[in-house]
């Protein structure tokens, strides 16, 4: 896979490019990631992106000329500019975009190249998004100073899904909201620590066992921290039951 990052602050990825997971998957060479500063590519000799906007108004916004010649110089770099060539998903990090999920994550891992473009100031040229980009992606309903640290959180969510990324290839599978549900509470060595004790469950070597405890545990937890997701999660008959004969005694023990 290739990811490619449009920036005013390019640098503000090399620490994270270079290190932990996002690193290792490069040394692999399961990945390849790029920053691009597209202030590289104003046309004027002050290079500026930003411009007032027409019709007035505060703030500044995002000329689109850079950021399109700044995209084609990145395929072009990519060895993709042939019309051959499977385009790529184009990422604009906006605070009105689609709210990026584990889902999201896992339908763009499918992809061969991903650019993410990284804004600032009050917005972009309506161009952009008309003309240039496939989605745009949110991480929360809250506005930051710009579009780097919600690109840092899409790209690291989505590399760590490439297979051979992680060290265990269930671990991907299992995280919460991966499986619909939160996931099932961790433990490790020593068995009992200041009193505190691993569940013996745990410990007893039924992996069935074992596996049918998690699961239980993982409906728990989805259930007291968010029931919202039992809407839409793949829930046994039997579960649903149980589940409900939960909720029911609760309620009655609130009473």
């Amino acid at each position: 896979m290739k990811v490619d990052v449009l920036t005013l602050f390019p640098e503000m990825f090399d620490g994270v490019f270079g290190t932990s997971i996002l690193g290792k998957a490069q040394t692999k060479g399961l990945v390849s990631l790029g920053a691009t500063n597209f202030r590289n590519f104003a046309t004027n000799k002050h290079n500026t992106v930003d411009d007032a906007p027409y019709g007035g108004g505060g703030g500044m916004v995002l000329k689109p000329d850079p950021i399109f010649a700044a995209v084609e110089d990145v395929l072009e770099q990519r060895g993709e500019a042939a019309a051959t060539m499977k385009p790529p998903r184009i990422i604009l990090m906006c605070p009105q975009g689609e709210t990026f999920t584990q889902k999201k994550a896992e339908e763009l891992v499918q992809e061969d190249h991903l650019i993410f473009i990284c804004g600032h100031y009050e917005g972009y040229d309506e161009r952009i998004r008309e003309f240039l980009v496939t989605d745009e992606l949110s991480i929360g309903d809250y506005v930051l100073t710009g579009g780097e640290l919600p690109a840092m959180v899409a790209i690291d969510s989505i590399v760590r899904l490439i297979p051979g990324v992680l060290g265990n290839e269930t671990s991907a599978v299992t995280d919460s909201f991966s499986t619909g549900l939160l996931e099932y509470p961790h433990y490790t060595r020593p068995p009992e620590f200041r009193g505190m004790k691993v569940p013996d469950m745990l410990l007893s070597g039924h992996h069935l066992n074992i596996e049918a405890w998690r699961r239980e545990q993982s409906l728990l937890r989805t259930l007291e921290r968010r029931p919202d997701m039992l809407e839409t999660a793949d829930l046994t008959d039997k579960e649903r039951i149980w589940l409900k004969k939960i909720r029911s005694d609760r309620e009655k023990n609130a009473e």
